[in-house]
């Protein structure tokens, strides 16, 4: 991430503030209320609204918009100081009254759209801060009146350095009115000075700079204080710093305040230096009422009364150590919290609501192990003195790696034993896990730039992994990686519209559409291929020097490649004539993977490896004229002395070479398999000879070869098989030897290809054949397994049944329709007893019964949603209600997903939304409703969203789709803004699943035909 600074902040910019404790304010000088908290009107400000048409506005020209009277309260011109030099609040000066110039809160038409590509546009404006200045430490004061009028009453100050001369400070800005007569820029040492003279504020919205423009300019080396008094609004957007309601357990609303700010949002809460590489101390007070809490990155180190505002007081926190804004947190909360001392040293905290208190107890198990473990595994001590984890009610992600204060959805840290399923207990860790490894990479030592934001959320996805794996060995989680992270992404990446990891970014549309899979599963992907050509150990030295080199700073790819470079030709792991960059660049800076091709000689001790970008469609016309070649790790074993444990590269495919010989390999009729453990980010295809090898291998013992590689070898032949690179009758070849696999990890590779050709068939006259044939595999892994749930079971036990179950009645098998639907009735007789439906099974029974029932089963659904007081079970239920077939009662449940009163949280609608498309009657009317109610859905949320085009299109395979799509795509250029990328991979998606059908369905048609799934009728 780019940016040319390279030193290191100190804690302390203040000589005369305590090193641990920062600046003491006596009991006395609380009085210091700072600049607008007791009466009086307010100077004019300008208040920023992200979609307000693009001028640029200055103060000359507030005419243009409407003038707005607003009653803010203000301090006398108390000018009290703190006994620290650079700290303190300033009251207004003057007391002329004028008015405040806010921006129309309007959402035209005319947001930019973005192109498909990353590339900014040529007019796109520059978005980026001047160089000029860096921030050293702020101060920020923010009293929100959550249970008044939303309001959040704000002071600020920011300590500078001058990097080079300038006649203007320029700062990031967004829904804030700032009070134009309290902004003062002065020197440290003359706080109370006449200060500089501002000639002009200007607000730019586009780039969302407000701009203060001096008379004379700063001097170069020198520091300043710019200070202001703002007012900010606590929004319902899940942006900035936001309020999220909830009920308590008798039914009382209840009103918090909580922050999410990555990527670009801090700036909703206060003005600030908004970019990831200008890290700074932040020293922050925040008001509340005596009857909640608060919580920051840092301990309180004193409690200040508010002066003439009784019940209200100040927590003022300690100063934190050098870090990004985006990891800035904030919350005010009535919440409960449960703590324990981690490595007698750390207080770690975990807090819910009341209610919900005892379902974190499980995060409090996991985290503080996990915590000392990743100390060890970075070998660099967790910097901070607590660490608190919070559930909130609203939260737009799954959690967020603020340093010290984590704050979580409820379904990502809350778990209950009774309620909750065993895969609900795995994703609690591994969030918990994700979040606690963001601590060192990316919050200790943080990209430059967006543009490696892949580099800190795959990293942490991947260390998210070995964090489980620790606390939960039992799990085998370094198993189900390939399945939840290698084979899903290896789906996306083989699309023509995938995108490189990492990528130039700049305006916030583009930031927030790089949070997908490629950047985090992708980039966990590499990474762990990484770990095993480096080996363990050079992989955890040129971390921990990484780490250290750069801690309280920020780093680029370059960097962490060099680190890793030094230990692996330390340790003798990598020859030294080549580079961590030269490999890894070639997987960073170019989208896609290769298949790899491994065709064997005459006498098989030999062959021949060549590789190509893999594709599920080959495009001729395509304009991507790029030659796409990879280093590649080659790493193989074979039947006469098979060792899958070995995952150093064993050859190095160099991406300049065609094709290389591997020789010394077994003879002929002994088979061999590439990339073992699948640790390779690639796929293999063998000869046709080779295949059969493996496949007979699989039919007389299937554990000859590792778990991992079975999974592989599953979903490599369907892939290729769907990319026309082999038949499906081979590819299907492999599925016969399932009846004898116990395993989870192949089960699942196995099952969840099998998925998309049960979409592809699901409107078609083939479907009852194949339909067939997926019982004939599943039913007798679903006898294996039973219906029945047991505790006691292996997880993995757990989810195999889980996945059985859930097919076999997709698939309506009798038995599990007839089992799911006389559990749910007794579920309906006694609805307090949690222990009709096992946790794990509820998914299921849930959907199958609400889908073969009416009305009645539906509202049943219904009344335990409102009544659960456990986000997953919320959560299944409101998928299970998609499941109804009855058009009306979808068509009711979409209305209600969309409107705010409805008792369905916003951050939920994906869901629901989710759910009814998935439902092949309620394909099309997610659809049509979303391209009926586009606006409606815009501006619910403020902005587009690509998770809904992606599931109201999921099965398009069709001519007539695909000009639907079109058409939906050129009517709203003008408004997709962030989701413009999804419809392109969606339209490229369907065209994939269009060349399917026309290639294949027959041909699986015919497949079935032949082995006994006939798809005709007799004829009279």
């Amino acid at each position: 991430m780019e940016g040319s600074n390279h030193h290191h902040h100190h804690h302390n910019t203040t000589p005369s503030c305590t090193k641990n404790k920062g600046c003491f304010v006596g009991r006395g000088v609380g009085v210091l209320l700072g600049v607008m908290f007791v009466s009086g009107l307010v100077a004019t400000g300008l208040l920023v609204y992200y979609y307000a048409p693009h001028e640029k506005q200055t103060q000359d020209e507030a005419v243009l918009v409407p003038r707005v009277q607003t009653n803010v309260r203000r301090a006398p011109n108390t000018r009290k100081r703190f006994n620290c030099t650079t700290r303190r609040f300033g009251g207004t000066r003057g007391t002329e009254t004028t008015t405040a110039t806010t921006f129309p809160s309007t959402t035209p038409s005319s947001t930019p759209s973005l192109l498909s590509t990353f590339v900014p546009f040529e007019e796109e404006p520059d978005v980026r801060l001047p160089r000029t200045l860096r921030p050293l430490h702020y101060l920020v004061k923010l009293q929100p009146l959550i249970n008044g009028n939303l309001s959040i009453l704000g002071y600020m100050e920011v300590e500078m350095e001058v990097l080079e001369a300038t006649v203007n400070i320029t700062l990031h800005i967004a829904d804030i009115i700032t009070h134009n007569d309290t902004i003062r820029v002065t020197t440290p040492g003359d706080l109370d000075g006449p200060g500089l003279k501002i000639r002009k504020h200007e607000y730019d919205h586009e780039r969302q700079f407000y701009l203060a423009h001096l008379e004379e300019p700063l001097v170069e080396g020198e520091k300043y204080v710019l200070s202001m008094g703002f007012e900010g609004h606590l929004n319902d957007q899940l942006h900035g710093f936001y309020r999220s309601t909830y009920r308590d357990s008798d039914g009382t609303e209840k009103a918090m305040g909580v922050t999410q700010f990555q990527a670009t949002d801090a700036r909703r809460a206060f003005p600030c230096f908004d970019e990831p590489a200008l890290k700074a101390t932040f020293e922050v007070y925040l008001g509340r009422q005596m009857n909640m809490t608060t919580i920051s990155n840092m301990p309180i180190i004193e409690t200040i009364p508010m002066l003439n505002q009784k019940g209200w007081v100040w927590d003022h926190y300690d100063t934190t150590v050098p870090m990004s804004t985006y990891l800035v947190a904030f919350v005010v909360s009535d919440f409960a919290n449960l703590s324990t001392i981690a490595n007698n040293k750390t207080l770690f905290r975990v807090w819910a609501r009341e209610s919900a208190i005892r379902q974190a107890e499980f995060a409090q198990q996991v985290g503080p192990p996990i915590l000392l473990y990743f100390e060890d595994y970075f070998n660099q001590s967790y910097p901070l003195p607590k660490q608190d984890m919070i559930a909130i009610p609203d939260f737009s992600a799954g959690a967020m790696e603020n340093w010290g204060l984590i704050t979580y959805r409820e379904t990502a840290m809350l778990y209950d034993a009774r309620v909750s399923a065993a895969s609900n207990k795995q994703y609690v860790a591994a969030v918990v896990a994700h979040e606690l490894a963001h601590q060192w990479f990316g919050n200790l030592v943080t990209p430059r730039w967006w543009t490696d934001l892949w580099l800190n959320e795959g990293f942490a996805s991947y260390v998210e992994y070995i964090g489980v794996n620790h606390v939960a060995p039992t799990w085998q989680v370094m198993e189900q990686f390939v399945l939840n992270e290698l084979h899903i992404v290896f789906g996306l990446d083989s699309l023509e519209s995938s995108h490189p990891i990492s990528i130039p970014v700049g305006h916030p549309d583009e930031i927030s559409q790089i949070f997908d899979r490629i950047s985090y599963a992708k980039g966990a992907s590499i990474i762990r291929m990484m770990n095993h050509f480096l080996t363990e150990a050079a992989f955890r030295h040129g971390l921990s020097t990484y780490l250290d080199a750069f801690k309280y700073d920020n780093a680029e790819q370059d960097d962490l490649w060099r680190h890793l470079t030094e230990a692996a030709h330390e340790a003798g792991t990598l020859p030294l004539n080549l580079t961590v960059k030269t490999i890894m660049d070639t997987w960073t800076l170019q989208m896609g993977y290769p298949v790899i091709k491994v065709e064997r000689s005459a006498d098989g001790t030999s062959a021949t490896v060549s590789q190509e970008r893999f594709l599920l469609v080959k495009d001729d016309n395509a304009d991507d004229t790029h030659d796409y070649k990879w280093w590649v790790p080659l790493t193989y074993t074979s039947q006469d002395q098979p060792d899958f444990s070995q995952t150093q590269a064993k050859v190095w495919m160099k991406d300049s070479e065609a094709q290389v010989t591997v020789t010394s390999l077994p003879p002929k009729d002994h088979w061999v398999i590439f990339n073992l453990q699948q640790t390779g980010y690639y796929r293999v295809n063998y000869d046709d000879h080779n295949w059969n090898l493996l496949i007979q291998q699989l039919l007389t013992d299937h554990r000859a070869i590792a778990t991992v590689n079975r999974a592989q070898i599953i979903d490599d032949a369907m892939n290729l098989a769907k990319a026309g690179q082999m038949t499906y009758g081979t590819a299907l070849g492999v599925y016969n030897y399932l009846g004898t696999e116990t395993e989870f990890v192949p089960w699942a590779a196995a099952i969840d290809n099998l998925a998309y050709l049960k979409e592809m068939f699901a409107r078609t006259g083939g479907y009852g054949a194949l339909k067939n044939y997926l019982l004939d595999i599943l039913v007798p892994l679903y006898d294996s397994v039973g219906f029945q749930d047991r505790d006691n079971d292996p997880l993995l036990n757990q989810y195999k049944r889980q996945k059985a179950l859930s097919w076999a009645c997709q698939l309506e098998h009798p038995d599990c329709l007839r089992n799911a639907a006389a559990s749910y009735v007794a579920w309906m007789a006694d609805p307090s007893n949690s222990s009709i439906i096992s946790p794990n099974l509820k998914s299921t029974v849930y959907c199958h019964a609400i889908a073969s029932g009416g009305e009645k089963e539906w509202n049943f659904a219904w009344e335990q949603y409102l009544a659960s007081n456990v986000g997953s079970e919320k959560n299944r239920l409101l998928s299970a209600m998609g499941c109804t077939k009855h058009i009306w009662i979808l068509s009711r449940y979409l209305e209600m997903a969309f409107s705010s009163d409805s008792g369905i949280r916003k951050q939920d609608a994906f869901r629901v939304f989710g759910t009814v498309a998935n439902n092949d009657v309620g394909q099309p009317l997610a659809w049509s409703f979303l391209q009926d109610r586009w606006h409606d859905i815009y501006e619910f949320y403020g902005k587009a969203k690509s998770r809904l085009i992606k599931s109201a299109t999921r099965s398009f395979n069709t001519h007539l789709q695909l000009k639907e799509l079109r058409l939906f795509h050129r009517e709203h250029k003008e408004d997709l803004g962030s989701a413009s990328r999804a419809v392109q991979q969606v339209i490229e998606r369907t065209k994939v699943k269009i060349a399917w059908m026309r290639t294949n369905y027959d041909v699986i048609v015919e497949w079935l035909d032949a082995n006994g799934y006939s798809t005709k009728l007799r004829n009279a």
